[in-house]
């Protein structure tokens, strides 16, 4: 039988991935003063023997007040380098293109982690609030504490930091970047009407709104080789009255790709807080959708995203032309072998040939022997 397109390889610039199958960015939390740690180096072996086409590194700061929570992992300095190469090398021995999502939390930061609330922090102690920063002086929601809105020159600085972690990612030995824009984030929160009410240069036409994102965009393409990729991820909608709408992420995906962006990974949703803090239900491939619409309408390749839950639903997707590729975060929490249950669900002629060879050779042989 032919391929399946989830198992078909997809070259983007110069860089094969072996597969349609992504790893998406899952922060774990468990970073110390932005450095990654042994729980990191555990989670990512787990991810990278499973057979996946890139693996993306969680959301990394790229500035210190960018994180989100203390335990976020960091590329502002030097020194964090070493220990985000190792995941990378990891990634590749395995035969995954080694991914990193570079972000900035914006108003979003300074939060207790999930499991202890993802409050906004308070008072010193031992993990001490800092200053949020956003595009205007909005809070994410009553109560919470208010941002400082970044002058012309702080934005600058923060572009900056932006092509610095690019570098630094590429030091560290990554194939692929994405820059997060999404989730209420402050790259997203530039971009969403509900969170931007300037009254300059960067605030007021759907296009004055996106500039920051392009900004950002244009310095990381500058200093990110040309032979490989970019990839931007956007919340498609926000979901909200007001808010962004589909439309206006086609517009973004138009500009991004003609600054050199090759995939748009389609989220939703976050500019009023986490969407898993919500009570709303989900079904199967609830974002599926704004991959299709932004493909079809931007002409630029997307990865879709969100309860695409095996491999036989991830394999209509991309027949259906809605997208490239499909993102896999939780599913992979719950199943580390999603990819080798997908390549059996499909039919792959070998479904071992995905695992490592140490023990695709057990698993073959048992194959051959083993009466149903």
């Amino acid at each position: 039988m032919s391929t399946p397109l989830l198992f078909s390889p997809l070259t983007l610039r110069e860089t094969v991935l072996k597969n349609r199958i992504v790893v998406s960015p899952m922060c774990q939390y468990q970073a110390v003063e932005g450095r990654v740690q042994e729980w990191h180096y555990m989670h990512h072996a787990r991810l990278a023997m499973g057979g996946s086409g890139l693996i993306f590194v969680e959301a990394t700061a790229v500035t210190r007040n960018g994180r989100i929570t203390h335990g976020c992992t960091g590329i502002w300095e030097d020194g964090q380098i070493d220990g985000l190469k190792r995941i990378a090398a990891m990634h590749r021995r395995f035969g995954a293109a080694p991914g990193i999502q570079i972000g900035h939390s914006g108003r979003r930061g300074s939060a207790a982690r999930p499991w202890e609330g993802a409050h906004p922090l308070a008072g010193k102690g031992p993990d001490p609030a800092w200053q949020t920063v956003g595009p205007s002086a909005v809070a994410e929601r009553e109560g919470y504490p208010m941002p400082h809105e970044l002058s012309a020159g702080e934005i600058d600085a923060i572009v900056a930091a932006f092509a610095d972690a690019a570098r630094r990612a590429l030091a560290a030995d990554y194939e692929v970047v994405e820059i997060h824009g999404a989730h209420g984030y402050l790259l997203h929160s530039f971009f969403s009407p509900l969170s931007n009410r300037r009254n300059d240069e960067f605030c007021g036409s759907r296009d004055k709104r996106m500039r920051v994102p392009l900004m950002v965009t244009e310095a990381v393409r500058r200093v990110w080789p040309a032979d490989k990729p970019l990839v931007y991820r956007v919340s498609a909608v926000d979901g909200v009255e007001g808010g962004l709408e589909i439309a206006d992420s086609i517009a973004l995906a138009r500009e991004l790709k003609g600054l050199g962006v090759d995939v748009i990974d389609c989220s939703a949703g976050g500019i009023s807080g986490p969407a898993t803090m919500s009570s709303k239900k989900i079904h199967p491939g609830f974002q599926v959708p704004y991959a299709e619409a932004i493909r079809r309408e931007a002409q630029i390749a997307t990865m879709a995203v969100g309860a695409i839950l095996d491999g036989p639903q991830a394999e209509a997707i991309l027949e259906a032309g809605h997208a490239d590729l499909v993102a896999i975060a939780r599913e992979m929490m719950a199943d580390g072998d999603w990819v080798y249950h997908a390549a059996q669900a499909l039919g792959l002629d070998n479904p071992c040939s995905v695992q490592p060879p140490e023990y695709a050779f057990y698993l073959e042989r048992r194959a051959r022997v083993l009466e149903r």
